[in-house]
């Protein structure tokens, strides 16, 4: 039967049919044929000659660093522009699974309505985030006015609808100071005067590039005429909050200024100390009392302490310490004695760790400092903090950190220095795999209760609540990774679904282990594992921390993250972060490698990995990504490595003496082009970044700098990993180090679609905005899945 179709379509003749049957399977033929890879962007080369030491070399991307240039600044953003569409070519066929990801990464970035309070003297502080807007607003209210309440939902907006009262004043509109900075809400200080009536705070100007200081009442809400001061450092109170006391740092960013403002009186701000040796910071900070002020003064050849009595901040100031130079050096005062915490070195010789001295004040002008604490063979202090009541220490044995408390004033029956077991101190439980001990806040100096945020590798960090009177404690505010929200104890918002539970304050010996019940730390054990290694480095033992789920392992094809910073004595960041989540529960091993040159293995531990002695750490780093490998809890092939600011610089060191060993990387803010920035830098540097890198002044150091520099130690001819470069324009190593680094690399390497090498620009706001930051993760997870497959 014929149907419609049939009668209507028009008859085609069966010389036309096959004569465009060649044509058809042309077509079909380049339908299937995959779409060539994309062209990287080649930046033009105008090379400068860099001459040091007898030794002269050319730089071919130098221009990307004028930023004095008009000309090459506007190539620059050509640059970027072509960057970008690069990377978006790269990872189009990944939107699915980025979209994934960020979905992902969205649901466990909880928007924490209100931060946990803050208790100081009569009031609760908080910030509370509202809705629609961007910013956060800074709130209090008093502590005796309905004590449940703490949430931003329940009562609405701090409204008491019992009581028919507003509970709650706002104190500072993070979204009005964004309309005063062009939309742009960023603050470095925030200090609160003693007498709750002002708040002393800098915003940062990003057309000027520096901090601004204002002054509000809290009372009026209103900004106080002065001081209104440009480019500050550091704030501290004297006279009870009538006066404030600022550092001005200089158009190299060097703080060397200290003035005094007394509010409301009208007059000057006076020049309180000024020091023009540019090899000098200054820096202050009162006392956790409010009695005194402190004066850190450090240059490249000393260390200072000065102490200043805040009731009469222009009476001239008092030495009280001194030793070598980037010692660190803090003082607290309580009832009646001075307590220094230092690493400063003994008699001419280079202490390990930290010590704790004190001394009448009356004496400190003497310095004749005694030490407070024994020293343990097996046990070292990490942090110290005092209320009027106790003394708060945090301990390291070994890898194990311990947080005990000891009654003060100290017992003078007992001859210092004291064994610290000799004091009776009362230890707090902890879960197993605690990583790191961070003090909260803990303004309020005769609070008995301190705040500390405990953080694990396999636990998201816990705020924890220490009451030092009755050893009770509580967990404050905790994410609940299981159930992708957050578990807040504390407010009505949680008290019906979640009772905060306490347990009786015990005391441990060291050799103690703390059972703690089931639910009460929110603890991942269960379901990923934490496990440590020693992996030998040049006789040296590198810990390595390695974390995996337990029921998603990839047997023989295991994907692995290799996380490394080792500079600055810093500890390495192993907490528990939202986007690991996604790569564990892949069948992904995370590893994290503790190399000399950062902190937790002591003062040493720096020192053997920095300057002269950076290429330590280097090589600590790639006998971890080979243990990893030897031991097979990674596969050979499938190995990345991630590291931030001056981690990136030890990643990247490391994939030029072993580019073979990583299939991809991450670099995120990295620092690469180590020997010109140092000679030349285009931002201004601190004495601390000499001294962890280097003196290119020095010959010893230019050698040393010259050897590990990621941008002048580029194989030639050679396959390199898959690697994504992340930056921004506003990073304190500037842009300019990723896109050098890029260009050189994929000059003088074997160019391999299947291993791009891209460079990521991320917005300024991201860390305040969680959309853009999850969709930044998701675009960096994706790049490392998507490379592990290809």
């Amino acid at each position: 039967m014929t149907s419609i179709g049939s009668i209507l379509a028009p008859k085609r003749l069966p010389w036309i049919a096959s004569s465009r049957l060649p044509w058809i399977r042309w077509a079909h033929a380049q339908a299937s044929k995959p779409p060539s890879p994309p062209t990287p962007p080649k930046p033009p080369q105008k090379p400068v000659e860099v001459s040091l030491h007898g030794l002269t070399w050319h730089d071919p991307y130098s221009w990307m660093s004028d930023l004095r240039d008009k000309v090459a600044m506007r190539h620059m953003d050509v640059c970027m522009e072509q960057e970008e569409k690069y990377t978006e070519a790269v990872m189009s066929d990944s939107s699915k699974l980025q979209r994934k990801l960020q979905t992902e990464m969205a649901g466990r970035m909880v928007a924490d309505l209100s931060t946990p309070p803050v208790r100081w003297g009569p009031w609760l502080y908080y910030r509370r985030v509202e809705e629609g807007k961007q910013y956060p607003v800074l709130c209090r209210r008093l502590a005796s006015l309905n004590e449940e309440f703490i949430s931003n939902t329940d009562p609405a907006a701090g409204f008491d609808f019992i009581a028919g009262k507003k509970i709650e004043k706002k104190l500072l509109d993070y979204n009005q100071e964004a309309e005063r900075f062009g939309g742009y809400a960023y603050e470095e200080l925030s200090e609160i005067s003693p007498d709750h009536k002002f708040i002393a705070y800098t915003m940062y100007d990003k057309d000027k590039d520096y901090f601004t200081l204002s002054v509000r009442d809290l009372n009026t809400g209103s900004l106080c005429s002065r001081p209104r001061a440009d480019r500050v450092a550091n704030l501290a109170w004297a006279m009870g909050g009538e006066a404030l006391l600022y550092t001005v740092t200089n158009d190299f960013k060097r703080p060397y200024r200290i003035f005094c403002s007394i509010l409301g009186s009208g007059k000057d701000d006076i020049l309180v100390m000024e020091d023009s040796d540019e090899t000098v910071y200054l820096n202050i900070r009162n006392t956790k009392d409010y009695r005194f002020v402190t004066v850190n003064v450090f240059s490249s050849t000393f260390s200072k302490v000065f102490l200043l009595n805040v009731a009469a901040p222009l009476a001239g100031m008092i030495q009280v310490w001194e030793c070598e130079p980037h010692a660190h050096c803090i003082i607290e005062h309580h009832q009646g004695y001075l307590y220094l915490f230092t690493d400063a070195a003994r008699d001419g010789q280079l202490d390990d760790s930290h010590y704790l001295l004190r001394c009448p004040v009356e004496a400190s002008s003497s310095r004749t400092w005694e030490d407070v604490f024994l020293e343990e063979s097996n046990m070292c202090i990490e942090d110290v903090d005092l209320c009027n009541t106790h003394m708060v220490l945090l301990l390291r044995e070994g890898r194990k950190l311990k947080l005990c408390s000891i009654a003060l004033p100290l017992p003078h029956q007992v001859k210092a220095p004291h064994h610290i077991d000799a004091l009776h101190p009362c230890y707090l439980p902890l879960p197993e795999h605690v990583c790191q001990i961070s003090p909260g806040t803990n303004y309020d100096f005769y609070s008995s209760t301190m705040r500390f945020v405990v953080s694990s590798p396999v636990m998201p960090d816990a705020v924890v609540d220490y009451n030092l009177a009755d050893g009770n404690w509580r967990i404050v505010q905790q994410q609940n990774v299981l159930l992708e929200r957050t578990k807040t104890l504390y407010g009505k918002s949680s008290s019906s679904d979640i009772p905060v539970k306490k347990i009786a304050f015990s005391v441990i010996d060291s050799n103690t282990k703390v059972n703690t019940a089931n639910g009460m730390w929110n603890d991942l054990s269960e379901y990923y594992a934490c496990e440590y290694y020693d992996v030998s480095s040049e006789d040296v033992a590198i810990p390595l921390t390695v974390v995996q789920s337990r029921k998603k392992k990839i047997e023989r094809e295991t994907p692995g993250l290799l996380h490394g910073h080792g500079a600055y004595g810093e500890l390495l960041d192993k907490r528990w972060r939202a986007e690991l989540k996604s790569l564990l529960d892949r069948g992904w091993v995370v590893a994290f490698a503790d190399v000399r040159g950062g902190g937790g293995g002591g003062r040493r531990w720096h020192h053997e990995g920095q300057c002269t002695k950076k290429q330590n750490g280097i090589h600590d780093y790639i006998a971890c990504a080979k243990f990893l490998i030897d031991k097979e809890l990674v596969h050979h092939n499938k190995l990345a490595a991630w590291g931030y600011s001056a981690g990136a610089l030890l990643v990247a060191a490391a994939i030029n003496i072993c580019p073979d060993l990583f299939r991809a990387a991450i670099l995120k803010v990295p620092f690469l082009d180590t020997c010109n920035t140092l000679i030349y830098p285009v931002l201004p540097l601190d004495p601390a970044d000499y001294e962890e890198f280097g003196y290119p002044e020095k010959f010893e150091d230019f050698e040393a700098i010259r050897r590990y520099s990621p941008y002048d130690n580029i194989k030639k001819g050679v396959p390199y990993p898959a690697v994504l470069v992340s930056s921004s324009f506003n990073t304190r190593f500037g842009v300019w180090e990723a896109a050098k680094w890029v260009a050189r690399v994929r000059e003088l390497t074997i160019y391999d679609p299947a291993r791009p090498v891209l460079l990521n620009l991320t917005t300024d706001i991201v860390e305040e905005n969680r959309y853009m930051q999850s969709k930044e993760i998701a675009l960096e997870m994706a790049f490392l899945i998507k490379m592990m497959h290809s």
